[in-house]
């Protein structure tokens, strides 16, 4: 194939689409980065600790293929994850949440729609949290009180709105990036590299992520092999509790 001319430089169409598919990255998270750069009120990334804990975390949006196995990797390495939840996949896929909760993960919201809340007024964001806990409540009956916004999206009325509803906000310290579908062992460096004690990690277990079951019992080995301890998030946000009453 011919390459594409550009200035005084020749572009191969690989090049273009890898140029295309950054500009597109870029072009859709920057927005998110500006709104929370622009606040005062902080979700929780991580939390302050010596131990060598940290929680392992599932989005899950889309499909019923992905999760399963997700979830018999984690009950065969006897791990348990904090799993964050949509609204309308709860309703559609009901089987895949009741188990969930019957192999001892903790169960939290993202949301309703997947939408930037960071865009609507505060009524409205509490009307979309609470959409999203009657779906999580009427198929799971747990409620839920842990909230991971739709695209980590956030500003301080969306903070505000979480709160009102009794929703603490939860974002992530290292990115696994298997939502970009980098490459398996990408997935397995970026986590084993970056992870660090009271560590929340970011995984996703929607039908998009084609690589998140095979890299993940590597990455259960290798945090292992670094001497980490598997936690759900609330039981991590208990060690900062416990931390701050010493």
């Amino acid at each position: 194939m011919k390459p594409m001319v550009f200035g005084f430089y020749h572009i191969t169409q690989r090049a273009k689409i890898i140029v295309v598919t950054v500009m597109a990255f870029l072009f859709l998270t920057t927005g998110v980065f500006y709104v929370q750069a622009h606040n005062k009120l902080k979700p929780i990334y991580e939390v302050p600790t010596n131990k060598k804990i940290v929680a392992l975390t599932f989005d899950i949006s889309w499909g019923n293929e992905t999760p399963m196995p997700v979830i018999e990797i984690l009950k065969k390495e006897e791990v348990k994850s904090t799993f964050f939840l949509s609204g309308p996949w709860v309703k559609q896929y009901p089987e895949v949440p009741e188990r969930i909760k019957q192999d001892g993960h903790e169960i939290g919201s993202h949301g309703n729609r997947h939408i930037n809340l960071s865009t609507l007024s505060r009524a409205e964001i509490k009307k979309e949290i609470m959409a999203a806990h009657e779906s999580i409540k009427e198929i799971t009956k747990v409620e839920a009180n842990l909230i991971r916004t739709p695209n980590g999206d956030y500003n301080d009325e969306v903070i505000k709105a979480a709160e009102e509803c009794d929703y603490q906000v939860i974002q992530w310290s290292v990115d696994s990036l298997d939502w970009m579908n980098p490459g398996v062992n990408t997935i397995i460096n970026r986590v084993s590299k970056k992870v660090h004690p009271g560590a929340i990690i970011l995984m996703h277990a929607s039908d998009t992520c084609k690589q998140t079951t095979e890299a993940l019992p590597q990455v259960i080995k290798e945090l292992r092999k670094q001497g980490y301890e598997f936690v759900t998030v609330s039981e991590l946000l208990q060690e900062s509790k416990k931390k701050e009453a010493r």
